[in-house]
């Protein structure tokens, strides 16, 4: 075990002065917060709101501290029971980081990975029954014959929590391809224990048509039983050539998945220049890509003509251009942030921030920045019993922090 700095810096953010009610919202001056000319002035929301929200600010102020640094290139963050967190690094790497920043040994018996381009060891979460039978959950780039696609593993949480025993590979997406972008991939369980899980289109021209091909996990969300098993109630059972784990098509690269207080499934995906989303996921539809896109190539040119709808295609319900590269996400329901009860808050990799979604009816109505002064990019963000806010950072140094009322 090595233990690094605990709060080795600490930061206060005075967004207004306090109010009496944390987490209560005030209109941030001057509208939406977002100024910055769009990759695509031509296209237009296709609803108020949509994208820009107006700017809000929490009335406390609020502090961040270090808890851990020295993790390489921290991807998934899930908190244990005893409120210690399990930490992905992509390059195959699962810790236990313990609240006061204890990082412990590599957990062994982790299957290998494919630590290359945007693959490796991703997301991780903790079963629905953990505490019956420690299983806990990971997602990584599984190497392949001929290539790779993103895989899905469950395995036993030993006792002293030093590794994994017993791993199961429950969950492997098809087609293989020999590429390093775009695997997703997120993971979340619903109140009934179905796992869903978030997959990209892997990126290259040649493959970007499959995320609307039912045979092709690709650009897909998936839902799955605890035990890897498809639902008999998934919208695809049954249907000729359809793979029976999707749940939705049409999705770029996944990387943030969240269910909501009341079970709603929500995703994030990155666009290209312009146009990440933030979508209501539903059983069965059909969410755009690469047919319907806000934003433009990265070389500037549009997307399948600029074209933003597309018959029998579902809007996002929200969108950022210019892009923040979304990364993990979760709804907040603590109790240090009252008012900020069913917001979103959604990591954000380019922009170096936490962008607070406030939600009305499933419509985006104000957003606040937050983490802002820590100036590194924030891949996931999780809540903790106390209902502070923890997230990491994808950096080489990558830090574990906690974001609190002061």
């Amino acid at each position: 075990m090595r233990l690094l700095a605990l709060a080795a810096t600490v930061s206060t953010l005075t967004l207004a002065a306090a109010c009496g009610a944390n987490g209560q919202d005030a209109p941030a001056a001057g509208g939406s917060l977002e100024t910055r000319p769009a990759n695509a002035p031509t296209q237009t929301p296709a609803f108020e709101g949509q994208t820009r929200a107006p700017g809000v600010r929490t009335q406390v102020a609020l502090a961040h501290s270090v808890v851990a640094s020295g993790l390489e290139h921290p991807w998934g963050l899930a908190l244990l029971p005893d409120n210690r967190w399990l930490v992905t690094e992509r390059p195959g790497r699962l810790r236990i980081v313990t609240a006061e920043g204890r990082v412990g040994e590599p957990i062994a018996g982790l299957p290998a990975v494919a630590a290359r381009g945007q693959g490796g060891l991703l997301d991780v979460a903790v079963g629905p029954t953990f505490a019956q039978d420690r299983l806990i959950y990971w997602s990584y780039a599984q190497p392949r014959e001929g290539g790779n696609a993103t895989a899905v593993a469950r395995g036993r949480l030993s006792d002293d929590g030093t590794r994994v025993e017993n791993v199961q590979v429950i969950f492997e997406a098809q087609p293989t391809y020999d590429g390093d972008k775009h695997f997703g991939s997120a993971l979340a369980f619903d109140r009934q224990g179905h796992l869903f899980i978030t997959l990209g289109d892997r990126s290259d021209a040649p493959m970007r048509p499959q995320a609307q091909d039912l045979a092709s996990h690709m650009g897909k969300t998936i839902r799955i039983n605890a035990d890897g098993s498809v639902p008999q109630d998934n919208p695809f059972v049954g249907r000729a050539g359809a793979l029976p784990e999707i749940w939705s098509i049409g999705h770029r690269n996944m990387q943030g998945v969240a269910v909501a207080p009341n079970g709603d499934i929500w995703t994030n995906e990155h666009g290209t220049r312009g146009g990440d989303e933030i979508n209501l996921d539903r059983a069965g539809l059909n969410y755009g890509w690469p047919n319907a896109a806000y934003g433009v190539e990265y070389r500037g040119t549009p997307i399948n003509s600029g074209a933003t709808t597309a018959e029998g295609t579902e809007q996002p319900n929200y969108y950022w251009d210019p892009v923040i590269a979304p990364g993990g996400m979760t709804f907040y329901d603590g109790a240090m942030f009252p008012g900020w009860r069913g917001n979103l808050l959604v990591a954000g990799l380019k922009e170096k921030r936490i962008s607070r979604l406030v939600l009305d009816n499933n419509r985006v109505v104000g957003e606040e920045y937050l983490l802002t002064d820590l100036g590194e990019r924030v891949r996931d963000v999780a809540v903790a019993a106390d209902g502070a806010v923890w997230a990491i950072t994808d950096e080489e140094n990558g830090k574990l922090v906690r974001l609190a009322a002061q």
